[in-house]
């Protein structure tokens, strides 16, 4: 009888134990200025709106990005590096042996900058540049001139009479070369 009444005071001492077992809480708090920045993470997912706070499991290199009409988009990328309680073995002591709640908080202030506002005459002369540029480039090539992968690649030659040699417009003219029929 007096094993079995053991059991359940073991028990109880085993969860007192395991509940005064502390952890590390580790959160980004996101802010900028302007507040009301809507907060992207690195695969575009929303975030919030700052000032937003998120948890974070993994030390290292995070990506945000901050859009706000009016403002220009900020994509800034941090490093988090982890604090001493959280290197190689000593982590393991920090997260499940110390009996209290650590607190990791990462702050990030970021200034947005307002957008530049493009006058329509400027924007209508570069669009007539980018034209003017265009123009100079010349034609676009053939889709039979296109290279095929694998392929070596032919150069262009101009047209030419099926008596003549063709000539590459990049090399000198070739003199006396039988021409044959």
């Amino acid at each position: 009888m007096r094993s079995t009444s053991r059991i359940p005071l073991l028990a109880i001492a085993a969860l007192c134990l395991t509940s005064a077992v502390g952890c590390v809480e580790r959160r980004f708090v996101i802010d900028s200025d302007p507040p009301g920045a809507m907060v992207l993470d690195e695969s575009n997912r929303l975030i919030g709106f700052t000032p937003v706070d998120k948890t974070f499991v993994y030390y290292g290199k995070y990506q945000f990005k901050l859009v706000k009409d009016g403002y220009e988009t900020l994509t800034v990328t941090e490093q988090v590096v982890p604090p001493w309680y959280e290197r190689f073995l000593i982590d393991f002591v920090s997260e499940n042996l110390v009996p209290i709640n650590i607190r990791d908080i990462r702050r990030f202030q970021y200034k947005l900058c307002p957008s530049q506002v493009v006058p329509p005459e400027g924007l209508l002369q570069e669009a007539e540049n980018m034209r003017a540029r265009g123009r100079t480039i010349g034609e676009p090539l053939p889709p039979s001139a296109t290279p095929i992968p694998g392929q070596p690649i032919q150069p262009l030659l101009p047209n030419t009479d099926p008596g003549q040699v063709p000539q590459s417009p990049l090399s000198p003219p070739i003199q006396g070369l039988p021409v044959e029929r």
